[in-house]
């Protein structure tokens, strides 16, 4: 789904929280979900100014893969960005390290072109 408006980063939600209770998530596991796809999507309206997110199911075991990408200017220091309290701008610094926390796998890279995430929650 692209995301480039607020009102992108509702349906993407949406879409999150409905792909979770179909693949059977507990309500806490389907918050979780919807909080770190949130966030994920509000990073790429705030920083990248614009990008896509790809929710998909997995099957074996079951759970669900969250993938956000931009053309954005790139994280500068991605160790740190991920770390509670960093940021470059006015926030907390704590958006990142909240989504490596809310999954269960979390993998990022980043360039001057762009930055990719790859997000997994596993159904318990």
């Amino acid at each position: 789904m692209r995301v480039e408006s607020v009102f992108e980063v509702e349906q993407v939600r949406r879409a999150a929280r409905a792909l979770a209770d179909d693949i059977g998530f507990a309500q806490a596991d389907a918050e979780s979900v919807v909080l770190a796809v949130s966030e994920l999507a509000t990073n790429l309206v705030r920083y990248a100014h614009g990008g896509r997110i790809e929710l998909s199911r997995l099957d074996e075991p079951p759970g669900m893969q969250i993938e956000s990408h931009d053309r954005g200017p790139g994280i500068d220091r991605l160790i740190e960005a991920l770390q509670d309290g960093y940021s470059t701008t006015d926030s907390l610094g704590s958006g990142l390290p909240a989504v490596r926390r809310l999954v269960d796998d979390f993998e990022a890279g980043t360039s001057p072109t762009g930055t990719w995430i790859v997000c997994r929650k596993w159904r318990h």
